[in-house]
């Protein structure tokens, strides 16, 4: 009942629910052309690594997030998200020119500027969200935002892998530009009152600092981020072991996927509970039980049973959004709005860009021991990262405002 309740509560607010659907809308089409990139390298080249490549090429512009942001905080965020919504359905159809192992480095470049603009459309999501949508309402929002991603993962790369079998590459690219199409016209509806930012006149370097300092000075926000990052590569670190848990249960590696979809509904359910949970529990302790919940769940797939894998598969998506939905929300309640948008985007960095090494680094590791030794040993560095954060006191709330005039207000 209370899950319904924060589901109407969110699209009963017009602003809100045009938001939201612009996120399930161009997430479709990002989640389509995520799996299809994969697959078209693989097709034109028989290269594994060139494949696994297409991610690094989406991923690798979050490094540069604090600059990236910087340009969400330079423009009305309304006008910004359209354009950056727009260019990329203008680039995306330049694909039908990747014909040829030879002009594979146009499909990363355009990966790579997908990767960037994402940066940016993120951070100024976010200030667009804080300025619309209004505090009682953002944990909810942030949630069903979390519940849509995950629920497009399940469902579009399905779409996006059967639109390539009949039409190729192309195909996609052209359906993913007319989701952003979609996205730009949903945005355009919104009606929100935005002034144009006044510029600083102190560079861009100066600006990008100022918003890192704002996170990391931040009593509030730094215990959560760092939690965040450290929850996330951990977990990365776990995941790359799944082929292994697979093996150890005597199926054949397809059984990965209902692991992964198990993972991806329990994420759907966070989504739907952590608004009415961010307001019982606060975001620290709900941020812990979480990471917790997501340490029971990676050390209980060392356990060599069916039944235990689908269950600890389930806990990890139930655990494992909590801090991000938890971090983001105060990110947007502890942020003054011309900070918001490289705060945002350095929050990003932080929390996603260790999912990366994890990857990397477990990847290796996954070869030296098995699953039933380095499972138990991340779920013991997850339960020690949800106690540091349960056991951080919560700031004042006079130190938090006057961190944050001071913010507001640079010298």
């Amino acid at each position: 009942m209370t899950t319904s309740w924060t589901v109407l509560r969110v699209l009963r607010d017009r602003t809100a629910g045009l938001l939201l659907t612009g996120v399930v809308v161009s997430g479709f089409g990002t989640s389509s052309l995520w799996l299809a990139s994969g697959v078209w390298v693989k097709d034109l080249t028989g290269s594994d690594g060139l494949a696994a490549l297409c991610m690094l090429a989406m991923w690798a512009p979050t490094l540069a997030g604090p600059a990236l942001g910087t340009l969400a905080d330079r423009f009305r965020r309304k006008p910004l998200l359209i354009t950056v919504s727009l260019a990329l359905a203008a680039l995306l159809p330049t694909l039908f020119a990747v014909d040829s192992p030879g002009r594979l480095w146009l499909l990363f470049a355009v990966l790579c500027g997908y990767g960037a603009a994402g940066v940016v459309h993120d951070a100024a999501e976010s200030a667009l969200v804080t300025a619309a949508v209004g505090p009682d309402l953002r944990g909810d929002f942030n949630g069903l935002r979390m519940s849509a991603n995950e629920g497009m993962k399940l469902v579009a790369p399905l779409t996006g892998a059967g639109l390539y079998a009949a039409f190729g590459g192309p195909a996609v690219a052209c359906l993913d530009a007319v989701t952003f199409v979609l996205a730009a016209g949903l945005c355009a509806l919104v009606r929100v009152p935005e002034e144009r930012p006044a510029r600083s006149g102190v560079g861009w370097w100066r600006e990008t600092t100022e918003g890192v300092r704002h996170l990391w000075g931040h009593p509030g926000l730094r215990p959560l981020v760092r939690a965040g990052g450290t929850t996330m590569l951990l977990a990365s670190l776990g995941s790359t072991t799944v082929y292994a848990v697979v093996d150890r249960l005597g199926h054949s590696p397809a059984y990965a996927g209902v692991l992964y979809a198990v993972q991806g509904a329990g994420s759907v359910v966070a989504g739907l509970v952590s608004g009415p949970a961010l307001r019982r529990l606060g975001g620290r302790r709900f941020a812990a039980a979480g990471i917790a919940l997501t340490a029971a769940g990676v050390a209980a797939r060392a356990v060599p049973s069916d039944p235990v894998a689908l269950v600890a598969g389930a806990a990890v998506g139930l655990g494992l959004p909590c801090v991000l939905i938890a971090a983001l929300t105060a990110v947007q309640d502890e942020t003054p709005g011309p900070l918001l948008g490289r705060v945002t985007a350095t929050a990003h960095t932080l929390m996603f860009t260790p999912n990366v090494a994890g990857l990397a680094v477990g990847a290796g590791l996954v070869g030296l021991a098995g699953p039933g030794l380095l499972l138990p040993v991340y779920g013991l560095g997850l339960l020690l990262t949800a106690v540091a954060l349960a056991a951080q006191r919560a700031p004042s709330a006079s130190r938090t405002a006057a961190r944050s005039r001071s913010d507001a207000n640079p010298a």
